[in-house]
């Protein structure tokens, strides 16, 4: 457990590991080990095509069990990745351990800077000045993995710098045995330096199963309240998978798509990683399989409710929207909800003021999609960079959500 002592006060040790951490990393990537969990070792032995860069072809996929860190299936699991929004998790491990230790609450407010305002999409629409709660903070990097929050918060454990929460990261994945991996920043946009394995993110999955059960809760939900905007998961399987307990999806053109899942039956926890996979329903498919291989089997629940495609099946039944935004402009409003319905040859375009913080926003919708075409058509908005959620038909209320004098 000492290496979980590591780092322990945020920000009294901030200002000392800003100052000495980028000549310690290669002396600790080197005797990362005087502590030893149980490691995930390679008791299934993976192909021999480790040594690629991060885009090379192919997935890279692992499942281990959580209780014992069993390796039961890896394939690629070496290759160095690009984590993307996975970058996430490591950021939630240290906020969970700020928890543990006192070092914040989950009311503490954090400040938003302009540096956190500004990154680019998907994020909440934060403002400079703005301050937002720890709680908020988690709940809005678990569901639609929100940039800005993600970057607010590392400031926050970075005593005010996302390059130190970095080098934290760094610090924490070496210590926990993640030899592979770099951080150089919180929120896993686009960075050359930032790379990881899918070994090393179910080490990680793994100490956050294992020692931070109590926030174990934040990766279940799906979907929250932010100042009367309801902000949905993105994570699919948590509603198609009996038993999934989170983790956390991320995407990057170079990244590709990339999923983390934990999901338990019969006390048993499996934890799942899949990376660089070609679409959506591709890595959704292959968790589904992992996981069902590991349990022995997908169980009734599943076989009865979806014995194909689990991403296929929509949760309810109705039209669903495609939301882009919030845009500080109508016009900009505007221009986005009519390229969405031109991407896509379907949908009514519409405008939706959106009240946060006091401002009047104006959010893009395509509406009158199936479950299906909602979904792609967030996942093309998020490969252009663009904010995108989809909003069930119970959350469709047009009387609150709508200017009927806004149509696009």
């Amino acid at each position: 457990m000492q290496a979980r002592r590591i780092i322990r006060s945020f920000p009294k040790m901030a200002t000392l590991l800003c100052a000495g951490a980028l000549g310690l990393l290669p002396a600790l990537a080197q005797a990362r080990h005087t502590h030893r969990e149980p490691q995930l070792a390679h008791s299934y032995i993976p192909d021999n095509n480790s040594g690629f860069g991060p885009t090379a072809p192919g997935p890279s996929e692992i499942l281990v069990d959580a209780a014992t860190g069993t390796v039961l299936n890896a394939r690629g699991a070496d290759i160095p990745r690009y984590p993307a929004s996975l970058t996430k998790l490591m950021v939630l491990d240290l906020a969970f351990e700020a928890l543990r230790d006192g070092q914040m609450t989950l009311d503490t407010e954090i400040p938003v800077s302009p540096h956190a305002a500004a990154v680019e999409p998907v994020k909440l629409g934060l403002r400079p000045g703005d301050r937002i709660s720890v709680r908020q903070a988690i709940l809005a990097m678990t569901t639609m993995s929100a940039n800005d929050a993600a970057t607010a918060l590392g400031e926050y454990l970075g005593g005010g710098s996302e390059v130190r929460c970095a080098v934290l990261m760094t610090l924490r994945a070496h210590a926990l045995g993640m030899a592979q991996t770099q951080f150089s920043n919180a929120s896993g946009l686009p960075n050359p330096n930032q790379v990881t394995t899918a070994r090393d993110l179910a080490i990680l999955a793994r100490d956050i199963v294992i020692h931070d059960s109590a926030y174990q809760s934040f990766f279940e939900v799906q979907k929250f309240d932010f100042y009367g905007h309801t902000i949905y998961s993105n994570n699919e399987m948590l509603k198609t998978y009996p038993g999934a307990t989170g983790m956390k999806t991320g995407y990057t053109n170079l990244a590709r798509h990339n999923l983390v899942i934990s999901a338990a039956r019969n006390g048993r926890v499996l934890i799942g990683v899949a990376l660089h996979e070609p679409s959506w329903g591709t890595a959704y498919e292959q968790e589904t399989a992992m996981l069902n291989a590991g349990f022995g089997g997908p169980g009734p629940a599943y076989a009865a409710a979806a014995p194909a495609r689990p991403a296929a099946a929509p949760p309810a039944r109705g039209t669903y929207i495609a939301e882009l935004g919030p845009y500080d402009r109508l016009s900009r409003a505007r221009r986005a909800a009519l390229s969405a319905r031109d991407l896509r040859g379907q949908g009514i375009a519409r405008i939706a003021r959106v009240e946060r913080h006091g401002h009047i926003l104006y959010a893009a919708q395509l509406a009158g999609l199936t479950w299906s075409a909602a979904h792609a058509t967030c996942h093309l908005a998020a490969a252009r960079g663009d904010n995108c959620l989809v909003i069930g038909p119970t959350a469709d209320n047009v009387a609150n959500r709508a200017d009927s004098s806004a149509k696009a």
